[in-house]
C-alpha cells in the first residue's frame, strides 16, 4: 500500500488557514456578545485589528449563517438566533439547571411566592427557569414562555439597561399593547417609568401585565455590569401588595449575585 506523503504539508497548511478563519469568526462572535449592544464592523475591528475586507466578509458570513443579525438601522450587527440558541443551550446544561434551581427555590421559599429567571429574546423576555409558589392561587407560565417588554417587571428591567438612544429606537417599533388596566401604552410615559427603574436598580409590574398580579425584578449582571438575565418574583395583589414585594429587593439582589456566580458571568 502506498501513501501520498507529499500531500501532508499541503493538508496541514489548509487546516491552519481554516483554523485561523474559524478562530477569527469565533472572536467576532465573542466580541459581539461581550459588547452587549449592536455594533458596526468598524467598531468591532478596534479590538480585533483585522483587515477591513476580512471583518466585513466574516460578519456577512456569520449573518448569513444566523449567528449575527442586522440591527434596526441596517448598519450594525447584534446577536443572531443561532448564537442565542447556543447561549440558551449552555443555560440548560444539567449543572447550570441544578444550580439555578437551587437559587430560585431558596428565594421562592423565602418570599413564599413564585420566582423566575428570564433572558431577553428578540423583542420579548423568555422564562428559562421557574419555581412556583405552593399557594393554589397562582398564574402559571411554563419554562420557555415569552412575555412582553413594556408591561412586565423583567421586560422593563431589560429596557432600563439599554442605552437611551437604543431604547428610544426600539420603543418606536415596539407595539405597546394594553394587557391589563395599568399597562403603560404611551411611549413617553414608559420612558419616564424606565428612567426611574434605571435610577433605583429594580423594576416593578403594578398590575400592568395581568390584572390582580404584581411583580418585582432585579438584574443579573456580568463582570462589566451589564444585564444578562433578570430575577423576578410575582404574586396576586390580594396576597402581597406591591410595597411588600419591593421590600424583598435586598434578598432578590443577593440571589441575583449568586446567579451571576452560577452563570460564571462575574469573572
Amino acid at each position: 500500500m502506498s501513501h501520498d506523503v507529499s500531500a501532508k504539508p499541503h493538508d496541514a497548511a489548509s487546516t491552519g488557514r481554516k483554523g485561523s478563519s474559524i478562530m477569527r469568526a469565533l472572536t467576532i462572535l465573542e466580541e459581539v456578545a461581550l459588547l452587549g449592544q449592536p455594533v458596526t464592523p468598524t467598531e468591532l475591528n478596534k479590538e480585533l485589528k483585522l483587515p477591513k475586507p476580512t471583518i466585513h466578509r466574516l460578519c456577512s458570513t456569520l449573518e448569513s449563517a444566523g449567528f449575527l443579525k442586522r440591527a434596526l438601522d441596517g448598519r450594525r450587527y447584534t446577536v443572531g438566533p443561532r448564537l442565542r440558541a447556543m447561549a440558551l443551550g449552555f443555560l440548560h446544561t444539567e449543572e447550570q439547571q441544578v444550580l439555578m434551581r437551587a437559587v430560585l427555590a431558596r428565594i421562592s421559599k423565602q418570599v413564599g411566592e413564585t420566582a423566575n429567571i428570564s433572558i431577553p429574546d428578540k423583542n420579548q423576555m423568555q422564562y428559562i427557569d421557574r419555581v412556583e409558589t405552593r399557594w393554589p392561587l397562582r398564574v402559571q407560565f411554563p419554562v420557555g414562555s415569552h412575555v412582553p417588554l413594556h408591561c412586565t417587571s423583567a421586560g422593563k428591567m431589560y429596557l432600563s439597561s439599554m442605552r437611551p438612544a437604543t431604547r428610544t429606537r426600539l420603543l418606536k417599533h415596539l407595539p405597546l399593547e394594553k394587557h391589563a388596566a395599568n399597562t403603560i401604552t404611551i411611549a413617553n410615559d414608559l420612558e419616564a417609568d424606565i428612567a426611574e427603574i434605571a435610577a433605583r436598580g429594580y423594576s416593578t409590574d403594578n398590575e400592568e401585565f395581568i390584572d390582580g398580579m404584581v411583580a418585582v425584578a432585579v438584574p443579573v449582571l456580568d463582570g462589566r455590569g451589564r444585564l444578562v438575565a433578570t430575577l423576578s418574583i410575582f404574586a396576586p395583589a390580594i396576597r402581597m401588595s406591591l410595597e411588600a414585594a419591593v421590600d424583598w429587593v435586598p434578598e432578590l439582589r443577593k440571589a441575583a449575585d449568586d446567579l451571576s456566580s452560577v452563570l460564571a458571568v462575574t469573572k
